[in-house]
């Protein structure tokens, strides 16, 4: 089977939560491997963009009409997106670390895994009552 064959089978069996816990720890692993590197290193710079970029995307969807999530969630979102693209320069200028970037990611990881936690959670079936000398 081909690597895009298995992604696609991979995609095709995650909620959407799942998509956004993979992507969140693609992308935060890929910053976790550049943290000790300086500007203006290539790698550092690929990384800080694609953490940018899921941010950028996040409060597009977010700004968007129909989106769902309650709207101070939304803005938060979107205010959280501002302050990674205005961090993200900053440690391209050397002025700040990628760590926050690592944990503000990770915070949003355990979000996103509750949340998929809570979606993936069978339904109870409703109990059964007990027989008693009443119902016998």
């Amino acid at each position: 089977m081909s690597y895009q064959a298995y992604q696609k089978t991979q995609a095709s069996a995650e909620n959407p939560s799942q998509t956004e816990y993979r992507l969140f720890a693609e992308v935060t692993r890929s910053l976790m491997d550049v943290r000790e590197l300086t500007p203006p290193d290539s790698k550092l710079a690929a990384a800080l963009d694609w953490n940018r970029r899921l941010w950028s995307v996040l409060a597009t969807d977010c700004g968007a009409e129909g989106n769902q999530l309650p709207q101070q969630l939304r803005a938060a979102i979107i205010s959280l997106s501002i302050w990674v693209s205005k961090h993200s320069s900053l440690v391209m200028r050397g002025r700040e670390k990628v760590d926050d970037l690592i944990n503000i990611n990770r915070t949003i990881m355990e979000g996103l895994a509750a949340q998929a936690a809570q979606v993936a959670k069978p339904a109870t079936p409703p109990t059964q009552p007990t027989p008693t000398s009443h119902n016998v």
